[in-house]
């Protein structure tokens, strides 16, 4: 199974992921967790170039066509072979993180970033994507707080706005794949819930 996590700066995923990992793994699962952009030694060198704050001169264009270097290296060197061992992969971040910061976010043609985002997948879908949904304030001030600011978190407020809008658009137009999680609460309460997601989807239950 492909589980993707997604959310705006702020949100929680990069920590939640690796507990969900630890609980899944002493149930008896095989999991592979890994992130993007990077995942790769080449998606690593791409992640650098990405979050380098002296890259301001980038352009949107450049930004997709950067982030799908990544991701195509990821999806084949590393996501595939997991998924055909049979393995749980925990992807935090995929393919949605484009169109929702390219595509709305930058506001580029979204049929033509959902061309060049399926080129780059091979079109391998996740089974299920949790959004993990906070306001855009509060993500922005935990994310200044947490000490790890990069050229993506520093686009104007308006941007992020896009951002979050473009992922409800995107949960209700696939609803049987994307479950929302509040993640404005405690940790703890938002891994439970994360939890209970997964394994009614893994079971079946």
């Amino acid at each position: 199974m492909f589980i993707t996590f997604e959310g705006s700066e702020g949100s929680g995923k990069t920590s939640q992921i690796p507990l969900l990992a630890e609980f899944l793994q002493a149930k008896g699962y095989k999991i592979l967790a890994t992130r993007e952009p990077g995942g790769t030694s080449i998606g690593d060198q791409v992640r650098a170039i990405l979050n380098d704050l002296k890259n301001t001169e980038m352009q949107p264009r450049t930004e997709v066509l950067l982030f799908q270097a990544s991701r195509a290296q990821l999806v084949d060197q590393v996501i595939r072979p997991a998924l055909n061992r049979g393995e749980i992969v925990l992807s935090d971040r995929f393919a949605d993180s484009t169109l929702a910061y390219q595509g709305y976010g930058h506001q580029l043609d979204l049929a033509l970033v959902r061309s060049i985002v399926k080129f780059a997948t091979g079109g391998l879908t996740p089974d299920l994507t949790i959004f993990l949904d906070v306001e855009v304030e509060l993500g922005l001030q935990r994310r200044a707080e947490g000490g790890e600011w990069n050229r993506l978190d520093d686009y104007e407020l308006k941007f992020y706005q896009r951002v979050r809008q473009g992922y409800m658009e995107m949960v209700s137009a696939e609803p049987d794949r994307w479950v929302v999680v509040d993640a404005s609460r405690k940790p703890e309460e938002i891994q439970q819930e994360i939890r209970k997601i997964v394994l009614e989807r893994l079971t079946g239950d």
